[in-house]
This record gives C-alpha cells, structure tokens and sequence, in this order.
C-alpha cells in the first residue's frame, strides 16, 4: 500500500473482528441494499394505479419525498447508535421497521395514510443503507474492500434500474400493493441470515481504545441532538424537494422552510457541542480526511443528478426513444461503474486513494463536458458511451474515498463516519434537484418566451405526430438545450470535488492498522 499504516494514539485496530461465516452475512447484506435501493425507484411506474385506487394526485409526489426525507435524516443517528451499541441490533432494528413499513404499505386506505407508511418505510430504510456499509467495512480487511463494495454497487444499481420496471409489471399485471409485499420474504431471509451469523466482538474483550462494558452501559443517547439533526434536516431537505413544484422558490412557505432550517441548524450546534455523545461529533468535520471526502461526495450526490434524473427525459424527448430503450441508454453507467470499482484497488494501493479518486473525477469531469458537445439530435449509442465512461470515471472516485476514509478510523468510530458521508451524498442529491430542475426550466423559459416546464414539454413530446414539425423541432431543441445546461452545471460540480480533493484532502490517507499487521 502507498498509505502509510499509521495508528491514531489512542485507538486500535481498525476493524473488528470477522463473524465466523461471511458469506451468509454478505448475502444479507446484499439482500437488505437490494431492498433499500429499489424501493426508492419502485413506485415510480406505478403512480397511476395508486391514484387510481386511493386518490390524492395533488400529493402523490410524497411517495418518493417522504421516503428519501425519512432516510437522509435518520442516517446520522444511526450510524452513531451502531457505534454506541453495535450494528446488529441496529440493522436487525432497521430490517424490522422496514418491513412493518412494506406492511402497512400495502394496507394503505389512502394517500395520505400511504405517505404516512412511506416514511415508516424510510425510517428502516435509513438503518439500511448506513448499517449495511458499515459492516462491509467490519468483515473485509482493506486488502479486500473493494471486493464488497462493488458487490454491493453492483446490486445497488441493478435494483434501482430494475425498480420502475418490476413496479409496471407488478401494477398492471397483480396489484400495486405487491410492490410492497415482495419485500416482506426477501426481508425476512435477510433478518434470519443477519440474527443467525452475524457474530460482532466480544463485549467483554474490548479494543484498545474503545469504550469498557461497564462504560457502554451508562452511555447516553443523545435524544436531543437526535431530533435537532432530524428536524433541521425535515425542513431543509422538504424545502429542496418542494420548492419550484409545490410553491414558488421565493413564495412564503420556500422562506419559511429555509429560515427555519437556518436557525434550527444553528440550534442543532449549540445541542451537539454540549452533548457528552453527540449524534454528528465535531471531529467529523475536524478531521481532514472525513471533512474532505464528506465534501467531495455531497459533490458527486450533486452531479449524479443529471444522468439519472435528466437522461431519461433527454432520450425520449430529444432522441424519439421509447421508455426501455431511454432505461438502458442510462443503464450502461450501472455496467461500468461497479467493475471499475472492483478493479479500483489496483490502482489506489500503487498511488493512493487521493490520487485514484483525482483521476477518476477529472475523467468525469471531461465526460460531462464532453455532452453538451453531442450533435443534435444524435444517435442513441452517443450518450450511452459517454455514461458507459462515466459509470467507469465515478467508479474510481467513489470507492476509493469510501474504503480510504473506513479505514481511516478504528471500529468504534467507523458507523457515524459512513453516515457522515453517506448524508452528505443524500444531501447533495437532494441540493442537485431543485438547482439543475431551476436551471432546466429557466433555460426552456428563455428558449420559449415564456414559463417553460420540462415535465409538461416532456409529455407533449410523448405524442410528437399531434404537434406541427416545426413546432417538434422547436420544443426539443430547447430540452436538449435544458439538458446541456445541467451537464453543465454538474460538471462545476465534479469541478468542485476536484479542487476539494486537491486543497484540502491529505496527500496520503492516514490509514490505521488492520489485525494481523505488523
């Protein structure tokens, strides 16, 4: 390794002893990221039939708010309680909420009772994604990281590409409420498989450096800062997700979510620098290493949005294509992504996990550029090449920071350091939307003399035989437009992550011990 094997004063070795048999656990694993990942993307096709039955068109975009707000906000917390007391109770916690939440899903009477479940949902689905991580990073030494973490990028993307097509199938062809029944035996498998072979350290032999049994047993939970961060984080991220859609950006309730999230951000300091074991410690952001790649990937969060979420739109309303062939033009990226992941250890153990994240963002950024270059209206193998070397840019900028900052930390440490940055990549994401939707629409605004909305050029474009030639040329050339913008924008935001990596990021990633290590 190019790292140094360093070990902080005061701590020990940086991963926990393994379970007894990994590879029942790594099947949970992957099984529970499976069900996380594609509930954020099963009910999209399925809207119609849900409003269909249960009503409430006004509201249904909660469906997806809800659940991604539950998630971001409940990321901190429990990355510090799988800390404070272990992981598995904390996903075994989170698998059950989960598929409570799937239950009561389909049980829903109405819009607002499934909302309501959606977030029950959510608040599993947190536990989820920053638990599952974290014991990744638990079972593997880091030789071999990379080996779990594309595993678990590989079914991360399957599931959320496979999401809105399993969710038509099952809509039209069984019942909307099968979308959440489904989970309930996966989930179950993954909880047997978790309560059976997940085997943490011994509490009575702790670490050097982390907390004595009898220390553990008189830890507080800090409940206030818990729902100052959940709270700060409602109201931030709902303003985000909502404004521009639900009200005008500068509109009361738009002010009101800001201000209010400004001032209980403020408050959520003074709590968590009283607290004797705060939810989001100062040293996460007191650390460069953690600050820097916390930075970097709320960047990547930011610039993910264009591919996902503006693609698709680009596809069928700029190239004709229908929804599958838009779908796979996009699923390229999930191809290259987890193989370049896979193989990414070779590069960062001869240069570094700095220098291998450096290369694989400059890649991205000269990927992103390289769109709005595309000619009009351009062939459908265009854009897939450049996501196909997109998917292979992120994957060398993404796993190396997020296996190089685990290691970074001892066992103890290592739950709210992965949520620390799995939050900042929520957040970005989130940030992503309302900006690149603002700047999509302001561009089609200006391209057509007036207020322009992509969604509804979309739809009009659905059917292009109703409109004059003239009139279709004229509406895609201003999407194409949109989206060259946004490629734009989310090439300032690689730019972003470089320059973050470069300035603050240390050259070599203090990287402790791992057991068995001379």
């Amino acid at each position: 390794m190019t790292e140094p094997s360093t070990t902080r004063a005061g701590t020990g070795p940086s991963s926990a002893p393994a379970p007894t048999r990994r590879g029942p656990v790594v099947a949970a694993l992957m099984l529970g990221m499976g069900l996380a990942a594609i509930d954020g993307t099963i009910v999209s096709t399925a809207v119609p039939q849900i409003v269909g039955d249960l009503g409430g068109l006004a509201v249904f975009s909660w469906l997806f708010s809800g659940y991604l707000l539950a998630v971001t906000v409940t990321l901190p917390v429990y990355g510090k309680l799988s800390d404070t007391f272990g992981r598995k109770p904390v996903l075994v916690a989170g698998v059950v909420l989960f598929l409570a939440g799937s239950l009561l899903c389909a049980a829903a009477w109405n819009m607002a009772s499934l909302i309501a479940f959606r977030v029950v949902q959510g608040l599993g689905g947190g536990a989820l994604q920053g638990t599952i991580q974290t014991i990744a990073a638990d079972l593997y030494p880091l030789k071999e990281r990379p080996k779990i973490q594309a595993k678990l990028s590989s079914v991360w993307a399957a599931s959320s590409v496979a999401g809105p097509a399993a969710g038509g199938l099952l809509a039209g062809y069984a019942d909307w409420r099968w979308i959440f029944l489904i989970n309930l035996p996966v989930g179950l498998v993954a909880l047997w498989l978790i309560c059976r072979y997940l085997v943490e350290p011994e509490q009575g032999a702790p670490r050097a450096g982390a907390r004595k049994p009898e220390a553990r047993a008189r830890v507080r939970i800090d409940w206030a800062g818990a729902l100052c961060v959940f709270a700060t984080g409602a109201l931030l991220l709902t303003a985000l997700v909502q404004g521009g859609v639900a009200w005008p950006w500068l509109s009361a309730p738009s002010l009101g979510l800001l201000g209010g999230a400004a001032v209980l951000g403020a408050v959520t300091v003074l709590v968590e620098r009283r607290a004797a074991e705060p939810i989001i410690p100062g040293w996460v952001w007191r650390r460069r290493t953690i600050a820097a790649v916390n930075l970097a990937l709320g960047a990547l969060g930011l610039l993910m949005v264009a591919p996902t979420v503006f693609l698709p739109t680009y596809a069928q309303s700029v190239l004709g294509l229908g929804p599958i062939a838009a779908g796979f033009v996009l699923s390229v990226m999930t191809l290259s992504w987890p193989v370049s992941a896979a193989f990414s250890n070779r590069v960062y153990t001869r240069i570094g996990f700095r220098r291998t994240a450096i290369l694989g963002i400059s890649g991205a950024l000269l990927v992103l550029l390289a769109f709005p270059l595309l000619p009009f209206p351009g062939e459908p193998w265009q854009p897939a090449l450049l996501m196909l070397l997109l998917g292979a840019a992120l994957g060398l900028f993404q796993l190396p920071l997020i296996v190089g900052v685990q290691s970074t930390v001892p066992y103890e440490e290592r739950g709210t350091t992965t949520a620390s940055v799995l939050f900042c990549r929520q957040v970005g994401q989130s940030v992503g939307a309302a900006v690149f939707g603002a700047v999509a629409n302001g561009v089609l605004a200006a391209r057509l003399g007036g207020d322009g909305d992509l969604d509804t050029l979309a739809r009009a474009l659905d059917s292009p035989g109703s409109l004059p030639p003239a009139t279709t040329d004229l509406l895609r050339r201003a999407v194409d437009a949109a989206v060259d913008y946004v490629y734009l924008g989310a090439a300032g935001a690689a730019a972003l992550a470089l320059l973050v990596l470069l300035v603050l990021a240390p050259r070599r990633f203090p990287v402790l011990k791992d057991p068995g290590e001379g």
